[in-house]
């Protein structure tokens, strides 16, 4: 084994000099230097600056335009609040931590660090997830006479929940566990051990499969039919220069949030999987740390794909941070009117952030 396992950690370094030490007890300056680990913290300080003002202002924007409060936006809402706990439960944390050089809030730390950083990024996951259903449902209309509602909508958030618990919720229980990774200054899912009597190996399988697999195959399915539907439309009145227009805004905009999916996840996913079925190969905590990152960063780049560029919600953030006046107004105003006319031929309003 190419590191040193101990009570509830691994630290991917042999301990044949006898200087590593419990990440719960002291700074792991051996591994990396101080300055990684500041420039760690600066980082999550960045990610804390700007994720928590834009994903705040579009709960409070929301509750202040009742015209944003439909059940299509509703999805959107949760992957801010994911955000938020992101914010609040695992950027902060690191931040302190990593000014220490070790995880210095303990076990208990770990496991509740662990928790809501995992359950915010599930949500998150699981969000894109039901907004491309719904987006699928609403263009595609693969169910006729069905009518998106309020019951829908509601339902998708509750399912979203259900199934970042599902994840976030195991480790706690027996079912793998938290431990300190890549730097040692955050907490994940143990996907470095094999310990005796947490059954690591069938809870990474199981969350490779049911929380990576599954959701990159739906999304994935979900807007290649949107596309090939937007892409029929506008084949049918190729005359029409608005619709064309709509077809490649949407196709844009579909490619973009396929992107942002497998950037927010791939990495990760792809990292946690060679090292579980490459355990004793020799791998650094930079390695291990650099993954979470582009995690992470999907709380400053998923509301601005999937929030700000939505025409609607963009008017009354603007209208909401002018004190009720929009500059842009005229420009805004005949983009809605594009849109509402695109939407006609394409459907491309009912695909956020379209």
């Amino acid at each position: 084994m190419n590191g040193t396992e101990g009570p509830f950690f691994y630290v991917p370094m042999v301990n044949t000099t006898g200087i590593v030490r419990s990440p719960y007890e002291y700074p792991q300056h051996y591994l990396v230097s101080p300055a990684a680990y500041a420039a760690l913290g600066a980082y999550m300080f960045f990610l804390i600056l700007v994720g928590f003002p834009i994903n705040f202002l579009t709960l409070y924007v929301t509750i202040e335009h009742k015209k944003l409060r439909t059940p299509l936006n509703y999805i959107l809402l949760n992957l801010a609040v994911a955000d938020l706990f992101m914010v609040f439960g695992g950027f902060t944390t690191t931040v302190y931590t990593s000014m220490h050089g070790y995880f210095v809030l303990g076990r208990l730390g770990c496991n509740l660090e662990g928790f809501f950083a995992t359950l915010g990024g599930e949500i998150g996951l699981w969000s894109l997830v039901v907004l491309a259903i719904e987006r699928w449902l609403v263009v595609c209309k693969p169910i006729s006479n069905f009518r998106f509602g309020e019951n829908h909508a509601i339902m998708g958030l509750a399912f979203t929940w259900v199934a970042a618990l599902a994840c976030a919720a195991p480790p706690l229980v027996g079912w793998s566990r938290y431990i300190p990774e890549g730097m040692q200054c955050s907490c994940g899912v143990d996907y470095y051990t094999r310990a005796e009597g947490f059954n690591n190996e069938s809870f990474v399988i199981y969350m490779f499969i049911c929380h990576f697999i599954i959701p990159l195959t739906v999304v994935f399915f979900c807007y290649g039919r949107l596309l090939c539907a937007v892409k029929e439309a506008a084949a049918a009145q190729q005359e029409s220069e608005t619709t064309q227009r709509a077809e490649r805004e949407v196709t844009r905009m579909v490619i973009m949030m396929v992107i942002s999916f497998l950037v927010c996840w791939l990495p990760y996913a792809g990292v946690a999987w060679y090292i579980f079925t490459h355990q004793g190969s020799e791998f650094g905590p930079v390695f291990m740390t650099l993954p979470a990152f582009f995690a992470k960063g999907a709380s400053i780049y998923n509301p601005i794909i999937y929030i700000c560029m939505n025409k609607q919600f963009r008017h009354c953030m603007i209208t909401t941070l002018c004190c009720g006046k929009n500059p842009f107004e005229e420009e805004e105003g005949a983009s809605s009117t594009a849109s509402k006319t695109e939407a006609s031929s394409v459907s491309s309003s009912s695909v956020s952030p379209a």
